[in-house]
């Protein structure tokens, strides 16, 4: 059986902080084709926004493994209240605050959009700007806590994702189109609305003309 000190943990933390990084990385850079409007030629809007909402998903299953085996490693004094509550834990307390504060954002990103049917636009729309913010944080947690980011492989990683995500931002500040009233995109499984009659009727079709009797 595996013991709460085992190595295993720490390689699981370790592993499973750089692919939350880079999923949140393609998470915010699909956000932004999103956008934008991005698509219709070869891979619809729609495709765009279910991909989006997938890796969305993935990503907080590896955030949820991430900071399990963090807490679960007696090794590392993290606690269960730092997982939310900055300024809480004794061990590297400001690498783990960040990752608090990028975990709490994240939790409110992720359920905003759960709920995105039944709260208002705008207030959604605010909220997924957090996604942003979120990110920094967990790429300040990532450079301070992170072993495997600081040298080699792993900072190349994180500083290419970091690199990702700015370009992504600049896009999406400058390439911003005309936004139409409305959500940007919608899930091709939701119910469409059926369209009320605009009160006037149809025109009658005329009649086809009568064929002449030939003798």
């Amino acid at each position: 059986m595996i013991g709460l000190t085992s190595p295993y943990l720490w390689y699981a933390t370790r592993a499973t902080g750089i692919v939350t990084l880079v999923l949140f990385t393609l998470v915010v850079s699909l956000g932004t084709f999103v956008a934008n409007r991005i698509g219709g030629t070869y891979v619809g809007r729609f495709e765009l926004n279910e991909l989006h909402r997938s890796i969305s998903m993935v990503a907080v299953v590896f955030l949820a493994f991430h900071v399990v085996t963090t807490v679960v490693d007696s090794y590392v004094p993290t606690g269960v209240l730092s997982i939310v509550v900055p300024m809480t834990s004794s061990y590297k307390r400001l690498a783990i605050t960040f990752g608090a504060v990028g975990f709490d954002l994240i939790l409110a990103v992720w359920i905003s959009s759960l709920l995105k049917v039944r709260i208002a636009n705008q207030s959604w729309r605010f909220i997924h700007w957090f996604a942003w913010l979120a990110f920094v944080a967990s790429f300040v947690h990532a450079l301070l806590a992170g072993t495997d980011s600081r040298s080699g492989v792993g900072l190349v990683a994180v500083i290419a994702c970091a690199g990702i995500v700015t370009a992504a931002a600049l896009w999406r500040y400058f390439g911003r189109p005309t936004r139409a009233a409305g959500r940007t995109a919608l899930s091709p499984l939701a119910a469409v609305p059926e369209q009320r009659p605009s009160g006037r009727s149809a025109p009658p079709k005329a009649r086809p003309a009568a064929k002449k009797r030939t003798r």
